[in-house]
């Protein structure tokens, strides 16, 4: 996963649930959505140090403005796969998270692609510019 030198990668490992598999017996494809979001919501409080509470807490919020998976191979009931991330690009105007899961049993990408964030006033839920503080914070 290739991506800009300057912000770090993070991985989170997760497990496929029963309630993940569609009726032809391999993951929802949307399920992939909620996979990176909830890595992203481990990574943010444990590698990042900054978690989406204290951005709530702080008035702020992240939303999904696009995204992109390109799907590789089926995960299965029960598999261990690892979520990949790191930030590609930030401003001020918001940032693209790069991601990979990769089957903990294959060590084979299951699916790839990125997610662009803005963040929001929560009180308005308005895109804002993204304080330097944070912008910064995100720096290796």
């Amino acid at each position: 996963m290739p991506h800009n030198s300057l912000y770090r990668t993070f991985e989170t490992e997760l497990r496929v649930r029963p309630d993940d598999i569609d009726m032809f017996q391999h993951v929802h494809n949307s399920k992939y959505l909620d996979y990176v979001l909830a890595a992203r919501y481990d990574q943010m409080e444990h590698c990042y140090g900054m978690s989406m509470e204290t951005f709530m807490e702080q008035g702020y919020g992240w939303v999904v403005k696009a995204v992109e998976i390109n799907f590789k191979r089926a995960l299965t009931l029960g598999e261990y796969f690892t979520v990949r991330t790191a930030i590609e690009t930030i401003n001020e105007r918001g940032c693209r998270v790069i991601f990979s899961i990769i089957s903990k049993l294959t060590e084979k990408i299951s699916a790839d692609g990125w997610f662009d964030f803005v963040m929001i006033d929560i009180k308005t839920n308005k895109g804002i510019r993204i304080p330097e503080s944070i912008m910064d914070h995100y720096l290796i």
